[in-house]
């Protein structure tokens, strides 16, 4: 009996060294990919929306299974909160950096992305912003940095123009939350504004945290203006739009995507009646696959999409697509065919120009009915 012990064990002891090196070399590859955005303070639904939209693409595509250079990937969400601020944003992305992320989707506001991109820069690792339509984003020189909606030198002209041809608007207030988004957009909207002959009576300033917006209102009233454009996020445009309302102005509120979501309705009560808004990429409605999106959305998270988690999904696609095409998971071979990106998502076709913007940017345009957010136009850019 000792004899065949003796015997046996060389072999048992190779089996199970083979079935570990066996193992091993069949072991998944883990790969993280980035997501940035407000979980935290006034626009944290949105944050979390966006998040969502990343999520869903990752299950999707790891239920699917990727292979890259013939080892299986199993992609891993690595979400960060920036709580919509300038200085954790670039906190968050040195996390990222420093968690090895091959790619960053994010971040939602245009005030952290802008600080936050350099880091992403410095350490060759590409970011797709879903929902930053600031020009100065993609204006920095840096090569890492792209976005898969309209920017507001787009954004803010198409509202002007149709608030100017559609809805008869002949003079207007402008109002900024001073951050690099509504300040932004204010501007953009201004210049075209004035260029079609409307009047700019005034142009103020608040701040993202405001709550109380009677003083600026009281002014705005005085002035008489047919229409406020707010440049600003729903968590303000909402109480801007019902104190409006209250204080009895009868103008017509203009705003861009921040506000342009499905909760200002409740944000801003009966006084959402009284806003048209844009939304920076093609309305759900309208997108080839949104129908299909907004089922596996509700069913997988238990409520509606709020705004841009269709943007965020394509994003991390338009990442793995990268990824595919340069058959690697290394964050330099990946930027390296970004570049060259040509692919067809639930969003629509989307191609980058030399600075990393859309060649074709969309403009939606809504107004509010009876408490539900309803398409208006489309704009072609």
């Amino acid at each position: 009996m000792s004899f065949k012990f003796h015997k046996l064990l060389p072999v048992s002891a190779a089996v199970v060294a083979f079935a570990t090196i066996a193992g091993t070399a069949h072991a998944d590859q883990v790969v993280k990919i980035g997501h940035v955005g407000p979980l935290t303070g006034g626009s944290a639904h949105l944050g979390k929306d966006n998040e969502n939209g990343a999520r869903l693409a990752i299950e999707e595509i790891n239920a699917k299974g990727l292979t890259i250079n013939g080892q299986k990937v199993t992609l891993v969400l690595d979400a960060q909160d920036d709580a919509g601020d300038p200085r954790q944003a670039t906190q968050v992305a040195q996390k990222l950096v420093d968690d090895k992320v091959v790619a960053v989707v994010g971040h939602l506001n245009s005030g952290a992305s802008i600080p936050a991109s350099k880091i992403y820069s410095d350490a060759g690792i590409v970011q797709i912003s879903p929902s930053s339509t600031n020009p100065a984003y993609t204006q920095q020189g840096f090569k890492t940095t792209y976005r898969v909606v309209a920017t507001d030198a787009q954004q803010g002209p198409a509202l002007a123009t149709f608030a100017a041809k559609n809805l008869n608007v002949k003079s207007v207030a402008v109002v900024d939350d001073s951050t690099a988004y509504g300040q932004g957009l204010a501007n953009e909207f201004e210049k075209t504004a004035k260029s079609l002959g409307l009047k700019v009576l005034s142009h103020d300033a608040t701040n993202d945290k405001a709550v109380d917006f009677r003083a600026i209102l009281t002014k705005i009233k005085g002035e008489n203006p047919d229409a406020i454009m707010y440049g600003g996020m729903d968590a303000t445009g909402g109480p801007f739009a019902k104190q409006a309302r209250q204080l009895g102005l009868r103008a017509k509120m203009l705003s861009g995507d921040g506000v342009c979501t499905e909760s200002l309705a409740d944000l801003a009560g009966p006084a959402a009646g009284n806003v048209v808004c844009s939304q920076a990429g093609m309305a759900i409605e309208k997108m080839d696959g949104g129908a299909q999106f907004a089922a596996k959305y509700t069913k997988r998270f238990g409520h509606p999409v709020e705004f841009d988690a269709p943007f965020t999904y394509d994003a991390v696609y338009i990442v793995v697509d990268a990824m595919k095409r340069a058959n690697s998971t290394e964050p330099a071979k990946i930027l390296a065919q970004v570049p060259g990106t040509n692919f067809k998502g639930v969003t629509g076709q989307t191609a980058f120009d030399a600075k990393g913007d859309l060649q074709h940017g969309v403009i939606s345009l809504y107004n509010y009915k009876d408490g539900k957010k309803t398409l208006v136009d489309v704009v072609k850019m």
